[in-house]
C-alpha cells in the first residue's frame, strides 16, 4: 500500500506538470527492474527510479538493462488494470550519475567479463576515474584480480560498443525513426551505423522496417542534403516500388512511377529517368514493356514461369499406365462414384506434369486428391502434400488421412521468415524428394513462396496446384493462381458441379450464390425438403445488439440448440481488427463472458493483453524451433508450431515464466514469457486469418467497415469456412454491398505474360 501511495503521489506531481508543460514530458532516472522485455522488438515493461519516486515505464527500449540511467521522453497513460504508466516515445541513455549507479550498471551483465563482484572491485579501485579507465586506459583494469590484459581490452571494447548502441537510438530519433527500428539498424550496419547513415541517410529505406520516407526525407533535407542528391532520388524510386508491393503488386507502370516520384521528390522527370537508368545499371530494378520491377520481383516471376514450363515439358516419368482401370478400382473399393469431370481431372494429372484444379466448396477437390494419393502410392510413387499455412496443412491432413506439411517446413525456409523477403528471394532451398507434389489452398501462395517451391522440384516431378480462385488473394505480393490459370498454358480443370450431398447444404448453396453475385436463399425459394437447415442470417444494424447476439450464441445458446460448445467447435469471424466488432474488442468481450477472471485462474499481462488459463489462442507466426510433446499412446516429441494453429492455455507459471498451450491436435508446447508476441486471443479472428481453415460452426459478423474490406470474395471466403453451421450477423445493406462489390483492385503482375511468352 505504501509503495502504491508513493507511486500515486509521484503521478499526482506528474499530472501537475501536464498543465504546465503539455502532454509530452521528459524525466530522468534509473532502471531498477525489467518486468518484461520482448527479445524480438524490445517492447519493455520496467520499474524506473526517479528523484520523485518509482514508476512503471512501458515502450520500445532496445539495449537497456537494469542499472541503466535514462532520459525518457513520453507521456503518462492509464492502463485499465495496472493504473498509471509512463509511455516512452524515445529515450537517451546517460552515463550513470553516481558510483553506486555505475556499479549497478557494470554488474547487470551487459559488459561481458564483469559480474557483481568484479564491478565492486572496479568501482572501489578507480572510483570517479572508472569511466575514463574503461574508455581510454583499459590496461589499468589488469590491476583487478581475475582480469588479465586481454580480458581488460575485451571489457573496454564491449563498453565502447555499448556506448555506440546508446547513441544509435538518439541519432535515429532525429530522423523520425522509432526506437523499435534501432536494433534492426544496428544488426545491419554494426557499431559504425551512425557514420554510415551520415554518409547516406537514405540507406535506412533499405535496412529498416516501415520507414516513413517523407519524414526521413524532410529531416535529411533540413540537414543539408541536396534535393537532387542521386541517392535521395534512387531511394525515393525504390520506396515507391516497395509501397506498391505492400498492396500486392509486383510491378508499377513507368508512367505512374514517374508521376508519383515527381510529386514525392520534387525533381524533374529527366532526373528521375536518369536515376532509373542508374538503378538498372546497378541491377536493382528492371524495366520491361513500360513496367518497372524491383529486380527481386522480376527474377521471381521469370523463374516461376520458366520452371513451370520446364516441369510441364519434362518427361512424364511418373505416369501410371491404364489409368481408367485404376479409376474403376478406386470406385469399387471406396464405394464412391467419381463424376465425369473428376475422372477427367485425374486423367489430366496423369497425362501432364503440371496441373491446376480449381473450384468452389462441394465440387470434389478433396476427393480428387484422395484418389491421386491412392493411385500413385499403389504404384510405389512418393506423394507429398503441402499447404501455405499450418492450419491449411492440418485440414489437408484431416481430409486426406495423409500427413501434409506447410510449404515453409517442407522447403526448410522458415528461418528467413522474419527477414526482408526482397533480400532473401534467391536463397537456396532444399530439393523436394517426391514423385508428385500436391499443394492445397493455392490462392494463399504469394510470389516468394511459389518461387521457392518451383526451385525445389526435380525434373519429372508432378505438380498439382489445388485452390479456389475466387477466394481472397495472398497476403504477400502476386496473384499466382489466377495468373497461372489465365496464361492458358498450364492444364487447368475447373470443377463446377456441386455434388448431391453438398447440394443439400444451405452453406454451400449460399456460398455459390454469393460467388455468382446472388443474394442468400429465401425460405420460399427452397423447394427440396431435404436441404439442411445449416445456414442462418440475422439482419441487425445496431452494433451493440450484434455484439449481444454473438455473446448469446457463444455463451450457451448454441449448446442448447445443437450441443455446440464454444471451446470445442465454434469460431467467430469478422472482416476487421478495429471497432466494437473487430477482433480486438470481440476478443476482450468474449474472454470476459466465456473465460472470466477467477481467483483460481492464473493470468499473465502482456502489453495490453491479459492471457488467462483456459483462454483460446492462436499462433500468429511460424516458429520452427519451439519444442512440443504429444501423448497419443506413444510419447511423441517434435518441433514447430505454425501460423494459424489454435490452442488453449492450460497453465501459467510465474516462477518458470512460461505458459503451457495445448493445441487442437493435442501437442503441448511451453512458451516463455518473451515468446508471447507469437500468440493472440482467438475467440474471434479475422476472415483473412481463417483462410485455409474449417470450423464446425462459424459465427460471422459483418459490420459496416471500410469498403476495401467489404468485398464479395471476403464474404465468400468467410462463408466457406463453416462445415456444419453458419450464422451471418449483419444488415441487408452491408451484405448487398459486399455481394455486388467485385471491384477488387487488380494486382499489377507480369507472371501471366511471362508464362505465355515462353
Amino acid at each position: 500500500m505504501k509503495e502504491r501511495l508513493h507511486k500515486s503521489f509521484f503521478f499526482d506531481r506528474i499530472m501537475k506538470s501536464f498543465l504546465e508543460r503539455g502532454q509530452i514530458l521528459e524525466i530522468t532516472g534509473e532502471v531498477t527492474d525489467i518486468i518484461y522485455q520482448n527479445e524480438l522488438n524490445s517492447y519493455t515493461v520496467a520499474e524506473f527510479e526517479t528523484e520523485e519516486g518509482e514508476i512503471t515505464i512501458v515502450g520500445y527500449l532496445p539495449f537497456i538493462s537494469v542499472g541503466d540511467t535514462l532520459k525518457l521522453i513520453g507521456k503518462v497513460v492509464t492502463h485499465q488494470d495496472y493504473g498509471e504508466q509512463f509511455k516512452v516515445e524515445t529515450y537517451e541513455k546517460l552515463m550513470p550519475q553516481s558510483l553506486s549507479a555505475l556499479e549497478r550498471f557494470l554488474a547487470n551483465g551487459t559488459i561481458k567479463g564483469i559480474g557483481p563482484a568484479t564491478a565492486k572491485k572496479i568501482i572501489n579501485t578507480f572510483k570517479d576515474e572508472t569511466i575514463h579507465v574503461l574508455k581510454f586506459e583499459p590496461e589499468k583494469l589488469a590491476q583487478i584480480k581475475g582480469i588479465n590484459y586481454d580480458k581488460a581490452l575485451s571489457i573496454s571494447e564491449t563498453f565502447n560498443e555499448n556506448m555506440e548502441l546508446w547513441q544509435i537510438v538518439g541519432y535515429l530519433e532525429k530522423f523520425g525513426i522509432g526506437v523499435q527500428n534501432a536494433k534492426n539498424v544496428h544488426s545491419k550496419l554494426g557499431v559504425n551505423a551512425i557514420e554510415e547513415i551520415e554518409k547516406n541517410p537514405y540507406i535506412l529505406i533499405d535496412i529498416a522496417n516501415n520507414v516513413d520516407f517523407k519524414k526521413l526525407d524532410k529531416m535529411a533535407l533540413e540537414n543539408g542534403v541536396a534535393i537532387n542528391y542521386r541517392e535521395r532520388i534512387k531511394s525515393g524510386i525504390k520506396y515507391a516500388m516497395i509501397s506498391a508491393s505492400v498492396n500486392g503488386n509486383c510491378r508499377v507502370q513507368k508512367e505512374n512511377l514517374m508521376i508519383y516520384c515527381k510529386e514525392l521528390l520534387g525533381v524533374t522527370e529527366d532526373e528521375i529517368d536518369e536515376n532509373i537508368i542508374e538503378l538498372k545499371v546497378l541491377n536493382q530494378i528492371i524495366e520491361e514493356d513500360g513496367w518497372v520491377y524491383l529486380t527481386a520481383f522480376y527474377t521471381a516471376e521469370k523463374n516461376i514461369a520458366e520452371r513451370l514450363v520446364f516441369l510441364k515439358n519434362s518427361p512424364n516419368f511418373n505416369k501410371v499406365s491404364n489409368i481408367k482401370k485404376e479409376l474403376k478400382r478406386i470406385e469399387k473399393n471406396s464405394e464412391i462414384e467419381l463424376s465425369k469431370m473428376q475422372k477427367e481431372a485425374i486423367e489430366e494429372i496423369n497425362e501432364n506434369n503440371v496441373c491446376v484444379i480449381t473450384g468452389g466448396p462441394g465440387t470434389g477437390k478433396t476427393t480428387i486428391i484422395k484418389a491421386i494419393i491412392d493411385i500413385y502410392e499403389s504404384h510405389n510413387k512418393k506423394v507429398v502434400l503441402c499447404a501455405p499455412t499450418g492450419r491449411a496443412a492440418k485440414r489437408m491432413t484431416e481430409t486426406t488421412g495423409k500427413e501434409a506439411k506447410t510449404l515453409h517446413r517442407m522447403l526448410e525456409i522458415g528461418k528467413i521468415e522474419d527477414e526482408n523477403k526482397i533480400d532473401t528471394i534467391d536463397k537456396n532451398v532444399e530439393p523436394i524428394s517426391a514423385d508428385i507434389v500436391i499443394v492445397d489452398e493455392m490462392s494463399m501462395v504469394d510470389i516468394f513462396l511459389m518461387n521457392y517451391l518451383v526451385k525445389a522440384l526435380f525434373q519429372g516431378t508432378k505438380l498439382v496446384l489445388v485452390g479456389d480462385v475466387d477466394q481472397l488473394p495472398s497476403v504477400g505480393p502476386g496473384s499466382i493462381l489466377k495468373d497461372i490459370i489465365n496464361s492458358e498454358k498450364i492444364n487447368t480443370i475447373t470443377l463446377t458441379e456441386i455434388f448431391r450431398q453438398a447440394a443439400k447444404s444451405k452453406i454451400i448453396l449460399n456460398s455459390h450464390r454469393v460467388n455468382q453475385g446472388e443474394k442468400f436463399l429465401k425460405k420460399e425459394e427452397i423447394e427440396d425438403e431435404e436441404i439442411e437447415d445449416d445456414f442462418f442470417y440475422i439482419n441487425e444494424t445496431n452494433q451493440e445488439k450484434i455484439l449481444n447476439q454473438v455473446v448469446s450464441l457463444c455463451n450457451g445458446r448454441l449448446q442448447s440448440y445443437g450441443d455446440y460448445d464454444f471451446f470445442k467447435n465454434i469460431q467467430v469471424l469478422t472482416p476487421t481488427k478495429k471497432g466494437m466488432l473487430g477482433t480486438k474488442e470481440l476478443n476482450k468481450t468474449l474472454q470476459k463472458y466465456l473465460n472470466p477472471e477467477k481467483k483460481y485462474l492464473k493470468e499473465k499481462q502482456f502489453g495490453e493483453i491479459v492471457f488467462r488459463e483456459n483462454d483460446r489462442v492462436m499462433q500468429v507466426k511460424n516458429n520452427y524451433d519451439i519444442i512440443w510433446e504429444k501423448d497419443n499412446g506413444e510419447h511423441e516429441i517434435g518441433a514447430g508450431v505454425f501460423n494459424g494453429e489454435l490452442g488453449t492455455i492450460e497453465r501459467i507459471d510465474d516462477e518458470e515464466r512460461q505458459i503451457q498451450i495445448r493445441f487442437d491436435d493435442d501437442k503441448v508446447a511451453l512458451y516463455q514469457y518473451s515468446d508471447l508476441d507469437q500468440i493472440e486471443h482467438s475467440y474471434s479472428i479475422t476472415i483473412h486469418k481463417a483462410q485455409g481453415s474449417e470450423f464446425d460452426v462459424v459465427i460471422m459478423v459483418v459490420p459496416q467497415s471500410a469498403p476495401v474490406l467489404l468485398t464479395r470474395n471476403l464474404l465468400y471466403t468467410g462463408m466457406t469456412r463453416a462445415k456444419k453451421m453458419l450464422i451471418v450477423i449483419g444488415n441487408n445493406s452491408v451484405i448487398d454491398f459486399m455481394i455486388n462489390n467485385i471491384d477488387i483492385k487488380k494486382r499489377n503482375t507480369g507472371l501471366e505474360e511471362k508464362i505465355k511468352n515462353i
